[in-house]
């Protein structure tokens, strides 16, 4: 015998189909029910594929940093790759390497939004348009024989119309570029786009950060760089049409090469000599 629930199912759905398609009443319910069931199954297929976007997420972004670095081999996998990277967080305060949270699980746009791991940036230092920066940041340690080869850092500012992400690669010694890419941004195509263009982004390698006195010298200029200039080893060609996203690119870089980014991380290694 059929149970009570199996008997109201099947008195409720004949009820309903007895009602003239007409009825306001059916409309009404039929449609709940359609928005139920596709609810349902939206839901179920956001958990059960989460796991895999996720990892694809993480993907993504060692890719990146494997790119940028200049450590792609078509023929080998990311993370047989990837292996060759060590992964340190860094307290940007002090500059010093901390085990305060997991490298492996550590998110720190995540992080920037909660009041525990960040803190506001005043008007006056936020000359990247962060509003809030993380107290830690993930380095990535490119090495070779044992020995400190490249360093690449997340980076993150605002351009003309939103919050740009990258990384960008830096010698041993933190002074000077081994390659900028961007993985995230809403600039105009064509225009302010043109930071993800790879002929644009090799104009950056062997740029130098820091000028005599420490200060970041690094920038985007107007027009193209005059290799006889002065300023030659600090500047990259500016990109045509988009002013304030070059603006964005340089206070960018600026900030995060700088004592409120990975400046004291950077001094710190330059002056202990480390290799390792």
């Amino acid at each position: 015998m059929p149970d009570n629930a199996q008997v109201q199912s099947g008195g409720f759905f004949s009820r309903l189909a007895s009602l003239p398609n007409e009825s306001v009443a059916k409309m009404v319910l039929v449609t709940t029910i359609l928005c139920l069931v596709c609810s349902i199954l939206v839901s179920s297929a956001a958990v059960f594929l989460k796991p895999r976007q996720d990892r694809n997420v993480e993907l993504a972004r060692k890719e990146r940093i494997l790119e940028v670095a200049g450590l792609m081999e078509p023929d080998r996998s990311i993370d047989e790759l990837f292996q060759s990277v060590e992964v340190r967080v860094v307290d940007l305060e002090t500059g010093e390497y901390t085990d305060a949270v997991d490298p492996d699980t550590y998110d720190q746009r995540v992080a920037a939004r909660d009041p525990k791991l960040s803190e506001a940036v005043p008007p006056w230092e936020d000359i990247a348009g962060i509003k809030r920066r993380a107290r830690y940041a993930p380095v990535y340690l490119v090495k070779k024989d044992g020995e400190l080869e490249k360093i690449v850092v997340p980076v993150h500012g605002y351009g003309l119309w939103s919050t740009m992400y990258g990384f960008m690669a830096l010698s041993a010694s933190g002074e000077v570029v081994e390659g900028l890419t961007f993985y995230q941004h809403a600039e105009t195509p064509g225009l302010g786009g043109e930071i993800e263009n790879p002929g644009w982004l090799a104009k950056w390698v062997g740029r130098e950060v820091y000028g005599p006195e420490g200060d970041v010298r690094l920038q985007v200029i107007k027009g193209h760089v005059d290799p006889a200039s002065e300023q030659a080893a600090w500047s990259v060609d500016g990109i045509s049409g988009a002013t304030l996203t070059a603006q964005g690119v340089s206070r960018m870089v600026k900030y995060w090469l700088g004592a409120q980014g990975f400046g004291p991380y950077l001094q710190r290694l330059e002056g202990e000599g480390s290799r390792s």
